[in-house]
Parts: structure tokens; sequence; C-alpha cells
């Protein structure tokens, strides 16, 4: 089995910054493409970026220029820098990676999502 557990939310300004952090764990041979994606109260979840092994990056026009992804393969971490935070990225933030791991007999490949991690911006 495999674990993901995001931290880093929390309450910020309007133009305030945010880290949120997604280490995975468990049953892991190798991590392809790792994200984040975000759903706020009545909406439906939707992508916030992307970044695969390779390290190629994708990113939702909304956050462009203000958000940034990253990840830590050493440490099976994936990281959303949010800067210029405004009142409309408030949301449940949740990651997610494409693990594969091994069985001892076979190799298989599942996706696994975070618990969620709460953003709050308000004045």
């Amino acid at each position: 089995q495999v674990q993901l557990v995001e931290s880093g939310g929390g309450l910020v300004q309007p133009g305030g910054s945010l880290r949120l952090s997604c280490a995975a764990s468990g049953s892991i041979f190798s991590i392809s493409a790792m994200g984040w994606y975000r759903q706020a109260p009545g909406n439906e979840r939707e992508l916030v970026a992307t970044i695969a092994s390779a390290g190629s990056r994708n990113y939702a026009d909304s956050v462009k220029g203000r958000f940034t992804i990253s990840r830590d393969d050493a440490k099976n971490t994936v990281y959303l820098q949010m800067n210029s935070l405004k009142l409309e990225d408030t949301a449940v933030y949740y990651c997610t990676a494409e693990v594969t791991s091994y069985t001892g007999i076979h190799y298989y490949t599942d996706d696994y999502w975070g618990q969620g991690t709460q953003v709050t911006v308000s004045s």
C-alpha cells in the first residue's frame, strides 16, 4: 500500500504565500507523475499543477505565474509553492501520485491521493 500525506495548508491573507508538501510512503518502486488538485465548496475537483518524472510541468491557467510545482525524488515528495494568493484560491488541496510497486512477483501501477489540506485565503 501507498500513503500520501499533505501538509502546509492554513489561513493566509490575499497576496500572501504558502508552501504545500506531500510525502509518499509505503510500497514504492518508482513514482511517475505527481500533481496537485483542488476543490472549492460547490465546485468540482480541478487540476492545479502536475510534474512528470522527467521534470516537465503543467499548470492551470488560473495559477500560472503564481504557483510553482516541484519534486524531490529522494524524499518521494512533491511541493506546491503558492504566491500572490487570491480569495478564489481557497479550497481543499489534494496531492496525487502515479506509483509503481513491486510485490516480489510482479509490478503494478496505480494512482494514489492524499487526504487533502485546507487552504483559506481571507482578509
